[in-house]
């Protein structure tokens, strides 16, 4: 159909009609006027339609630059173009009914509500909420504990990214669960696939007597702006944005494809001196790469605006055809830092500021113990409790029982940390007493050792079709063998992920542990649960990707091979104050094993052969 000839008031009322009458239908299932029938369209049909309008132009518009280059889409990529996934609720909900999982292609939509299907681990969604710095309100986390108890699997798990997930949902309730969510006041839009995913922010915000500003205001614009821009959803990939606002607690915002953090401006550099936001761009520790300091510092009230024309720029520039190139560091990468934000100020309409690395106040360094046990709150008289979750996970009961002690002893707040684990702050001096006797009722505790205050696992192969191993278990596993024989002076973490999407950053661990299938014989026909064992990494003010040291090593050996390394840094590191990262970076790899193999315990190495 031609437009020819039709006013510019007539073309708006025809777009108009027919965007609403698509809208109409897809709701009740249908195929759209000029469209297909969801999910069901060849890649070239919207294609043939011509350019794209609304919120979705720029995405069609960036894979049909590929495809006029020669490139072929993504599936994907397709797959959005067909039919986004925010259009599809209908037939999710359509789906749900009939009790069946979604097929490859939908699962991948599903995704955009947050629901996955992790088949063949378990035959069952998860759920991954969105919560903007990680802090959610007592009734708001016993709302959770409630429908994990009625349509998932009685448990949750605490994520990396300051988040929850509720596991084990049929496929006929995950349209419940998703509305259920919704009227508390919470949602899983958008928190997986190719989106920006859940924003990070500090979770001692506010009450962090070292912070140099609360980041709860920012993470909270960001992720509504983020909600109500179907723009921003669609991307080439996952995004991950982060904000630290100065305090104790890290916030491994150095990981992230934005890091916000919170720096205070020396006066004399023509700028108005006070806190403003250090802008570093491209962290993806599992493509070995930090974030990196651009040189622009961002006032906070500007933070949305800007993270809003680097996605953008994302948006138009990033692969559309590769998945394993489709992140945001591929195209800084390509461009160079310079170039990228020149775009950015392209798309923002102005110059960004920048200033010189003397401009800036050191920050002061993070506390590793913060996020766990007790600490004095900004606020006199008041305390945060760090509670220890077992590699993250919970208890539906548990989850009522901590919603009682914020909501009896503290502010009634529960936050969320990247370490898999929650603080219940304020906490007054009296009733200090009264909540951790409450929280051991409840078989938790905010006391940890040196070794489980950095223990971090992601949901390995129990709950996830793409892992190697158990990294769950085998951390516990870990702790348990370790802990009373060996006493640690100094916090170590121990990282253990289980695949190559390493939600756990096994590189940023002081020893990192990636799952492999370890053949048992030449033949490689019998394999059974491993890891690539690594050293050295780190994060904040002693960001280090680790490197490996003990490839293809059976789980059942890890703990007598990380006993070895520990005891191989008491016993010759320089100083009680040289860290275990300190100590490993000074020494080879193969001086390394050496080290290693002599200190750990004969008996244990033995069965180990």
């Amino acid at each position: 159909m031609s437009d020819a000839g039709f006013t510019e008031d007539q073309k708006r009322w025809l777009q108009g009609f027919v965007s609403g009458a698509n809208a109409a239908r897809t709701a009740r299932g249908l195929a759209g006027i000029g469209g297909p029938a969801p999910g069901a369209a060849a890649p070239t049909a919207l294609a043939a339609a011509g350019p794209a309008r609304g919120p979705d132009a720029i995405h069609h518009a960036a894979m049909a630059r590929f495809e006029a280059a020669g490139r072929k889409l993504s599936p994907q990529e397709i797959a959005k173009r067909d039919e986004h996934p925010h259009d599809a609720y209908a037939r999710l909900k359509a789906e749900a009914r009939t009790g069946r999982f979604p097929k490859p292609m939908d699962d991948f939509r599903w995704r955009f509500h947050g629901l996955y299907f992790v088949g063949p681990a378990q035959n069952a969604f998860m759920c991954r909420l969105r919560i903007p710095n990680g802090i959610l309100s007592h009734w708001q986390f016993r709302t959770v504990a409630a429908i994990a108890d009625r349509w998932g699997g009685g448990y949750a798990h605490a994520t990396t990214r300051s988040n929850l997930q509720i596991r084990e949902i049929a496929a006929e309730h995950g349209p419940d669960l998703i509305e259920a969510l919704a009227m508390a006041g919470l949602t899983p839009k958008g928190s997986g696939a190719d989106n920006i995913r859940n924003v990070t922010g500090s979770p001692t915000a506010g009450i962090d007597p070292d912070e140099l500003i609360d980041t709860r205001p920012h993470a909270l614009d960001w992720h509504m702006h983020v909600l109500e821009s179907r723009t921003l959803h669609g991307l080439p990939r996952k995004f991950n944005v982060a904000f630290d606002g100065g305090g104790r607690v890290a916030v491994l915002e150095e990981t992230n494809d934005i890091a916000f953090q919170a720096v205070a401006v020396r006066a004399g550099f023509g700028v108005e001196p006070g806190i403003w936001y250090r802008l570093a761009l491209g962290g993806i520790t599992g493509h070995k790469d930090f974030a990196r300091d651009t040189g622009v510092v961002v006032r906070p009230e500007e933070t949305t605006a800007v993270a809003d024309a680097i996605v953008r720029v994302f948006i138009e520039h990033g692969d559309r055809t590769d998945r394993k190139k489709a992140r945001f560091k591929y195209v800084l990468d390509a461009f160079g830092f310079d170039r990228t934000l020149q775009l950015v100020e392209e798309k923002l309409g102005r110059p960004l500021t920048r200033l010189p690395a003397e401009a800036i106040q050191p920050r002061r360094p993070i506390d590793r113990f913060a996020h766990v046990g007790l600490h004095r709150q900004a606020q006199p008289g008041l305390n945060w409790l760090g509670v220890v979750l077992p590699v993250g996970r919970m208890t539906t009961a548990q989850m009522h029982g901590l919603a009682d002690i914020a909501a009896t002893f503290g502010d009634g707040d529960i936050r969320l940390t990247v370490w898999q684990n929650l603080l219940v702050s304020g906490i007054p001096d009296a009733m200090v007493a009264a909540a951790t006797a409450r929280l051991a009722a409840l078989g938790l505790t905010h006391e940890a050792s040196s070794i489980r205050a950095g223990l971090v696992a992601c949901t390995g192969s129990r709950g996830c079709k793409f892992a190697a191993a158990d990294t769950k278990g085998d951390a516990l596993a870990i702790a348990e063998a370790l802990e009373g024989r060996i006493a640690l002076d100094q916090p170590v973490n121990i990282h253990l992920t289980g695949c190559h999407h390493s939600c756990a950053q096994h590189f940023i661990g002081d020893i990192g542990l990636i799952a492999t299938r370890v053949a048992l014989d030449a033949s490689g026909e019998d394999t059974v649960d491993g890891y690539h064992i690594h050293v050295g990494g780190g994060f904040a003010e002693r960001a280090a990707i680790a490197r490996e040291i003990f490839p293809s090593t059976p789980a059942t050996e890890a703990p007598a091979r990380i006993e070895g390394l520990l005891l191989a840094w008491l016993g010759h590191r320089t100083s009680a104050d040289e860290t275990f990262q300190a100590f490993v970076q000074r020494h080879t790899i193969e001086t390394l094993r050496g080290l290693c193999d002599a200190a750990t315990p004969q008996p244990t190495r033995e069965a180990a052969e």
